[in-house]
């Protein structure tokens, strides 16, 4: 496989901790922002940084037949630091856009880039309600009300898209991050996960190539994570400091 990635959302939680994961991989990678001040942070991280607006379909095409990744990974989202309460009703819609249209600008540059893996980030508390654990086959909550049904049309927009596009799309379905970046040091939420774990996740759907849903979290009542131990060889106690210093100690 040709190993030049397109990371959209390469500055935001998961991005931050994705790129130098990526490039300790032996990956190239070209790694978006739509704010310019951010590029030299990309950089630094290992990166070729792109200044584009996924809203801007013909820019992102441009963009993509330029680099001609291999591999597209979404970790895009709009949302305020520590998720400030009094923002959050704004970035809910704003998020869902991204989700629907953004997803679609994405996976089109992408095919036409001629791009055979697309890995995308979604969420692992948008199920109907259920029988718990929830695994990846029960259905989402598109029957919800108000502010969460916002949430889940994009979540679901996104995800059949990408699990429908003719090319090996995965879903990644994050659970509450915290660690650096993400507005909270401690676990938090029915599900939590480390954001070194959640890019880990993303590495391994690179490597892996597997197609599907998959809930990325650590252990829990409320959703299972078995299929991604399993098909992935995924771990939510992964750390990068930890596996920086296994390699250096070999």
């Amino acid at each position: 496989m040709k190993r030049t990635v397109f990371l959209a959302g390469a500055a935001g939680a998961i991005g931050s901790a994705l790129v130098p994961l990526l490039v300790e991989a032996g990956y190239t990678v070209y790694g978006s922002t739509r704010r310019p001040e951010r590029a030299a942070q990309i950089e630094r991280a290992g990166a070729t940084p792109v200044i584009v607006d996924v809203f801007d379909a013909q820019a992102l095409k441009d963009a993509l037949l330029r680099i001609e990744p291999a591999a597209v990974i979404h970790q895009l989202t709009d949302l305020p630091p520590a998720l400030d309460p009094a923002r959050m009703p704004q970035a809910i819609a704003r998020n869902a856009r991204i989700r629907d249209e953004g997803t679609r600008n994405l996976l089109a540059a992408a095919l036409a880039a001629g791009s055979k893996r697309f890995v995308a980030q979604s969420i692992a508390w948008a199920y109907r309600e259920g029988t718990q654990p929830y695994e990846e086959t029960q259905p989402l909550d598109t029957d919800a009300e108000g502010s969460r049904l916002v949430t889940v049309r994009g979540v679901a927009s996104l995800e059949t898209q990408v699990l429908t596009a003719p090319l090996i799309g995965t879903v990644l379905r994050y659970g509450q991050l915290y660690g650096p970046g993400t507005g909270s040091e401690h676990a938090r939420g029915a599900s939590p996960v480390h954001v070194d774990a959640a890019a880990h996740a993303a590495v391994l759907a690179l490597k892996h190539a597997r197609a599907g849903a998959f809930n990325i979290a650590e252990d829990n009542a409320v959703v299972s994570t078995g299929k991604a131990r399993r098909e992935l060889g995924w771990s939510a106690l992964w750390r990068r400091t930890a596996a920086v210093a296994t390699s250096t100690a070999r």
